[in-house]
């Protein structure tokens, strides 16, 4: 069957959501959305897009949510948590909505910043999406925005604990460093960092560990280790900041307001009394 389009998935996610408490993780979200369509099967969840190589299934219901959010019926302030709100429990019949008293005029700067995050949400989202070896090449991409250079991806199996490599030239001084990433949602506890510093220690000047979480505070500790290999560590949120600075996976589009054209009224001409 066709997989159901975003706005038909809408509802099933609020009644979900609403069923699990009124908030939700993604994961726990998937299947139970699902089960609202006898004809969707395993193997339609399982169909990703020829380019990007996503999930389609995933894609449609992260779809449905942002749609949801940007009506006021579910709260995208806790990353990660799905919640709903009084507007997207009133559309489920469940509580009635009070009146409200007209809402104060958004500044440009206010709906900007809004949008932007629910950008870094859904980038987040879809970083979570993607295929752990595919996860590693967007790695490599990331880094060559920042300006390195030489940027190799090592095989998927058997890499040694070494996802890829590469060069960064600051001045004078040419720096090789290799890379780690990990596509988790818990913190990155020391010990990873122990054992990636392991398998570079004596061939590359310093190592970049790239997470979609972010760090425990000890293994923070541990990646500026005195006398050993510094490793660089960025989170998820790290990732996105750069990703909306260079424009990766992103377009930015120019805001265009009205002004007033004196040139038009200069015309006709001034009147005088």
């Amino acid at each position: 069957m066709a997989i159901p389009s975003e706005k038909d998935i809408e509802l099933p996610l609020l009644q979900e959501i609403e069923t699990l408490g009124g908030e939700a993780k993604p994961d726990d979200l998937y299947d139970e959305v699902a089960h609202h369509f006898p004809q969707l099967t395993s193997s339609d969840q399982e169909l990703r897009y020829s380019k990007s190589g996503q999930l389609i299934w995933l894609n449609r219901v992260h779809w449905a949510r942002m749609h949801l959010v940007n009506k006021g019926q579910l709260d995208a302030s806790v990353r990660g948590i799905w919640r709903i709100t009084d507007k997207g429990r009133t559309r489920l019949g469940v509580v009635p909505l009070p009146p409200l008293p007209p809402p104060p005029p958004l500044t440009i700067s206010v709906i900007l910043e809004k949008e932007k995050e629910l950008i870094r949400a859904h980038l987040h989202e879809l970083l979570m999406n993607l295929h752990p070896q595919q996860f590693e090449a967007f790695a490599g991409t990331l880094l060559e925005s920042v300006g390195f250079t030489d940027v190799e991806v090592t095989k998927y199996v058997g890499d040694g604990g070494i996802d890829g490599y590469g060069n960064l030239e600051m001045g004078v001084v040419k720096v090789r460093a290799a890379f780690q990433v990990k596509r988790w949602r818990n913190n990155v506890p020391p010990a990873e960092i122990n054992q990636f510093r392991g398998a570079i220690q004596g061939e590359f000047d310093q190592g970049i560990f790239i997470t979609t979480s972010d760090f425990s505070d000890e293994a923070k500790k541990v990646s500026s280790k005195r006398g050993a290999v510094p490793v660089v560590l960025i989170n998820g949120d790290r990732i996105v900041n750069i990703m909306l600075d260079k424009g990766l996976g992103v377009r930015q589009e120019p805001l265009t307001l009205p002004r007033i054209d004196e040139e038009f009224f200069a015309a006709f001409g001034t009147t005088e009394e």
